[in-house]
């Protein structure tokens, strides 16, 4: 994969990629470098310490051959978060799984974290964000993510502040943070939010760096454009490369 900053014209460097998502991005922090490293769709995976992190692993036919997890975090029962083919494919001797109770309906071996919950593992802390739409859903009256089923998450290492959005609208919670170094918003219709909605709620928390992920068949280039002036970088990279 090869990797190139494109300028925008109010002054926003958004770095873009040809080629399958797997260079690592680094951030560094008072414990060390994190590495950031796009797998597909929803999955990406945190490396810091000599640790291994996935954050909803899935398809399991991805991680045939990948390094094994030391911690697995997983946001919500919907399959394209949650393969317990993939946590299988993943999992060693001493590895932890985190999600909410309602994926421990399925994967029995998840150390439950609900909404506003907080735990700590290895230099981490890990809180539990909601993660919800407020009005979108399959027919009248439903919701495609009801409030309190899933999570989104802040992870926290060396003083650097990683938001995983889940599935999640432009909610009272997103929008209430604070100190995000760096962001991953989704951004999908029907089921999340469109890019104009994912744009007003980045500017209002105001992450330093934000990934757009989970975007199946949004413009990227248009978030970005969006987000011109506003001081946010913005990483666009290619999540469904194949």
């Amino acid at each position: 994969m090869t990797s190139a900053w494109m300028w925008v014209p109010a002054g926003i460097f958004i770095l873009g990629t040809a080629g399958a998502a797997t260079n690592p991005d680094t951030i560094s922090s008072g414990a060390g470098p994190v590495e950031i490293t796009p797998i597909q769709h929803a999955s990406f995976t945190l490396a810091a310490g000599g640790k291994l992190i996935y954050v909803d692993p899935s398809p399991a036919e991805l991680f045939s051959g990948k390094p094994k997890a030391d911690l697995i975090i997983i946001t919500d029962i919907h399959q394209d978060h949650l393969d317990p083919g993939a946590i299988k494919e993943l999992s060693k001797s001493g590895t932890k799984l985190i999600a909410p109770a309602a994926v421990q309906k399925t994967v029995k071996s998840a150390e439950v974290l609900n909404n506003r919950q907080q735990t700590s593992w290895n230099g981490w802390t890990i809180e539990a964000i909601p993660m919800y739409n407020e009005k979108r859903g399959p027919a009248a009256g439903q919701l495609f993510h009801t409030k309190g089923r899933g999570n989104g998450y802040v992870l926290t290492y060396g003083g650097k502040r990683f938001y995983v959005s889940g599935d999640t609208e432009n909610i009272p919670e997103m929008r209430a943070l604070k100190n995000i170094d760096v962001a991953f918003v989704c951004m999908n219709l029907p089921y999340t939010m469109p890019v104009e909605e994912a744009a007003e709620a980045v500017k209002a928390f105001h992450p330093k760096i934000v990934y757009p992920y989970h975007y199946r068949g949004q413009d990227t280039k248009q978030f970005a454009e969006l987000l011109e002036g506003s001081g946010i970088e913005v990483r666009l990279r290619d999540w469904y490369a194949k």
